[in-house]
């Protein structure tokens, strides 16, 4: 897990700008359309393409538009997906392993719908999962997309903002401090996703 999106961090700072938009695109809708936030989650991509956009590299609007963008249409994959082929869904091993907090998740969806798919976007393994299991509720897909839309223009904002003001001190200092800062950012990133994989296994427990 670590090593894996450390290499995708390395590669951002290295390829070229559109090459930058290409993979944050790809990760962001990947996460819940081809289930990639089991193993590898976008938001700390997001978070160093924001730092990357203050040295200029790349630019912030057009980043924030594209995480934006490729979040609605990647979690709208994930809702169809899972209104279509939800058995297969629940019998994927990453979802049995944590079947307890699925059906948890599938009770509040069709409880309190719109605010639980708000609410999911900024949890990882949620946000890859309750696209699909909102599609499994038979939630309307509607009231689907009102809250996907507006979780993915939060969550797209506070992550490349997060960003892009650590960047300030990335492009103030970085002939020195630079790459130390960065990497300041990946174990942040890295630690609040393994925080927030304890807190669902505590979730799921009844703890």
């Amino acid at each position: 897990m670590t090593l894996a999106l450390l290499n995708v961090l390395h590669l951002l700072q290295s390829v070229s700008p559109i090459a930058v938009y290409l993979i944050v695109a790809f990760l962001v809708f990947g996460e819940a359309a081809l289930f990639i936030g089991f193993v590898l989650p976008a938001e700390a991509s997001v978070i160093t393409a924001g730092v990357i956009a203050k040295t200029g590299h790349v630019h912030i609007a057009l980043l924030l538009l594209i995480v934006i963008v490729a979040a609605i249409i990647g979690d709208s994959t994930g809702y169809f997906v899972g209104e279509r082929y939800g058995d297969r869904l629940l019998q994927m091993k990453a979802i049995q392993k944590r079947r307890a907090l699925i059906d948890r998740t599938i009770v509040e969806l069709q409880r309190r719908g719109m605010l639980y798919v708000f609410l999911g976007r900024f949890t990882a393994f949620l946000r890859a999962v309750t696209p699909g299991l909102a599609g499994i509720s038979k939630m309307h897909y509607r009231r689907f997309l009102i809250a996907n839309a507006v979780g993915g223009i939060v969550w797209g904002g506070l992550s490349c903002g997060l960003g892009y003001v650590l960047g300030d001190v990335v492009e103030k200092y970085f002939s020195r401090f630079g790459y130390a800062i960065l990497s300041i950012v990946v174990v942040g990133a890295i630690a609040h996703h393994l925080i927030g994989k304890r807190r669902e296994a505590r979730a799921e427990s009844g703890q």
